[in-house]
């Protein structure tokens, strides 16, 4: 049905073998490599077959692929391998070790022989020699005519190190950037399967892979990361693996760090911060303050973060922000002197950051002294400067209340007999308290010693210091004025009260001859009132008020009842103009009356109301 030798996929097939048989080793000279001592492991490969067996029993060795047909009923593998010392054969399908029964044996010779194949046994058979100095693996694809085969693996790599790896489809890998990336995508099948790779589902063109399967990615970045797919397709079906290629980046530190700064807007100006640094940062900080350490590192995937204390994890008071980037310190004071670390670390690596903290200790200082008081004689004083210091800097004193404040003594300071100088008495009272007087005062050349005596000296000793000062001068040279008034008016003013109203009378300002001058110059006086209550009979007046009239209705709401008010005198009881009656408040000339609702029998016939008809009969009701 098949014939001898048949090329599937990369691999050769083959159903019989023959006696002529050449083998060759994979990974060593024969000529010069069988002798050799202390050889690492080599599988040899068969290349060609002339005899033939029964197709029910199929021999074949590594590097050929096996079509399983419906008459076969036992598969041998053999597998040959050199070394120095002698290899450990074992064997492993589709990436796991092969568990032996009553259906797979291992012979003698280190062969794998399979009785009764079934569907299940089909998959990539791989034989593994190893010794001391190393491993040889070479694989046999076991498949039937029909849909194609992957030869697939479900191991996970992480490279760290290597500029090159490779990989069988299937796998995970993560790896740095820059390595050159190989996914091996062996395939069996009859008639020989199309491969076809993606990335994403999205299909590759045939520049970026290369014969017999493999797949190379050079030179790999972060753009390089997705799902690789693998698919294998012939006339009878198609079959997909895929791997899942990651860029690993180390960690690396960056200059910056965006949540610090957001961090710190919250925390207020006196927090203080510091970013960590591979080769070392310092943080100064006052006792009892908070400080924030940052850790700005970057890395795929992203870092995981520790926090050391002298090289050690710590449990004193603290709080990690910003996913552990952000170290904040509630209190340094619960620290001394010591070296910060972070510890960034992820598949590809690590990287350790520190910064140190110095705490400072405030105190007083009294190293400086204020102004003497004086320039000479016996009062001069200085009073030592009391500062807060923080590493020599002044600061706030509030910062140094926790700390003991030295005793301060006064210190003397220009003790010496000051220069002659004109020495002057307080003024005299003014001869007149206006119109123009004089004062005078005693002026008098003297010496302050050092000791506090003032000495009398001549005039000319200070005269050649300073002009002397006057000792007369003139005073209240302002005119003499006083307040005039004039007679007081009638008592004809607004009404104020019962008989009460106001007068008037001019107020102003005149010289003691009379003359009349501008009420400015009067202003220290005091001024005289202008305006007077006084006694008259016009304004003996009040409100004078009727009886209310009959309500217009008996019930509802429009009701009102009148009354008649009249401002009149009190002696003659007749009506005067109102605004005599103003101080007091006018009583009200009408109400609402009798705002009840009305009942059956209440309104009069018709509907009409008491006042309407008043009105049709010729009654007249006041509505004033």
């Amino acid at each position: 049905e098949y014939p001898f030798h048949r090329r599937v996929s990369g691999f050769t097939s083959s159903l019989r073998t023959s006696s002529a048989e050449t083998f060759i080793p994979t990974s060593v000279d024969l000529a010069n490599g069988l002798h050799r001592p202390h050889q690492k492991p080599a599988i040899l490969r068969k290349i060609s077959a002339a005899q033939q067996l029964s197709a029910s029993e199929v021999v074949t060795h590594l590097g050929q692929t096996v079509v399983l047909a419906s008459g076969t009923l036992s598969v041998l593998l053999h597998c040959e391998a050199v070394g120095n010392p002698k290899p450990t054969i074992s064997w492993a399908k589709n990436g796991e070790e092969v568990k032996y029964n009553d259906r797979l044996l291992l012979q003698p010779d280190d062969s794998l022989q399979i009785l009764a194949p079934v569907e299940s046994d089909v998959g990539f058979y791989a034989c593994n020699a190893s010794n001391a100095l190393g491993s040889d693996s070479v694989s046999i694809a076991v498949t039937l005519a029909g849909k194609p085969l992957i030869k697939a693996s479900r191991a996970t790599m992480i490279n760290t190190e290597s500029p090159a790896v490779t990989v069988d489809i299937g796998s995970m890998l993560k790896t740095i950037q820059k390595a050159n990336v190989s996914i091996n995508c062996q395939v069996a099948g009859v008639p020989e399967a199309k491969v076809t790779w993606f990335k994403n589902k999205v299909k590759l063109p045939s520049t970026h892979h290369q014969h017999d399967g493999l797949l190379l990615i050079a030179n790999v970045s972060l753009s390089d990361q997705g799902l690789y797919s693998c698919k294998a397709a012939n006339l009878h079906g198609e079959v997909t693996e895929s791997s899942q290629l990651l860029v690993l980046e180390p960690p690396r530190p960056l200059p910056y760090l965006e949540d610090l700064t957001e961090v710190l807007r919250s925390a207020g100006p006196s927090t203080r911060s510091v970013l960590t640094s591979p080769s070392g940062t310092k943080l100064t900080v006052s006792p009892g303050s908070s400080a924030l350490i940052g850790c700005a590192v970057d890395g795929h995937p992203t870092p995981n973060i520790t926090w050391l204390y002298s090289g050690k994890p710590f449990n004193l008071r603290h709080q990690l922000l910003a996913a552990g980037r952000i170290l904040q310190i509630l209190n340094v004071s619960d620290f001394t002197d010591g070296e910060f670390s972070c510890l960034a670390q992820n598949e590809a690596g690590s990287l350790t950051q520190v910064t140190s903290l110095f705490i400072q200790e405030y105190r007083w200082s009294v190293d400086k002294l204020t102004a003497c008081s004086a320039s000479c004689g016996h009062r001069g004083l200085q009073l030592p400067q009391l500062r807060c210091l923080l590493d020599g800097a002044e600061v706030n004193a509030s910062y140094c209340r926790e700390t003991p404040r030295p005793s301060l003594q006064l210190i003397a300071c220009n003790r010496r007999d000051c220069p002659s100088r004109w020495m002057v008495t307080s003024w005299s009272p003014c001869s007149r308290s206006c119109g123009g007087g004089i004062q005078t005062r005693r002026v008098t050349c003297q010496r302050l010693t050092a000791k506090g005596s003032s000495v009398p000296v001549s005039n000319e000793a200070c005269a050649q210091m300073a002009k002397s000062p006057v000792d007369t001068q003139n005073c209240n040279r302002q005119p003499c004025v006083e307040w005039a008034a004039s007679s007081w008016g009638q008592c004809n003013g607004p009404c104020i009260g019962p008989r009460l109203s106001v007068q008037h009378r001019q107020i102003f300002c005149q010289a003691k001859d009379g003359t009349s001058v501008s009420p400015d110059q009067c202003s220290s006086l005091p001024r005289p009132l202008s305006t007077q209550s006084c006694w008259t009979d016009v304004c003996g007046v009040h409100w004078r008020v009727s009886l209310w009239t009959v309500c217009t209705a008996t019930c509802g709401n429009y009701g009102f009842q009148s009354r008649r008010v009249d401002c009149v005198h009190i002696r003659t009881n007749k009506p005067v103009m109102e605004h005599h009656c103003s101080w007091r408040p006018r009583p009200a000339n009408w109400q609402r009356c009798n705002i009840t609702p009305c009942e059956n029998g209440t309104l009069l016939r018709g509907g009409e109301t008491e006042w309407c008809r008043s009105r049709k009969e010729g009654r007249v009701v006041s509505e004033t």
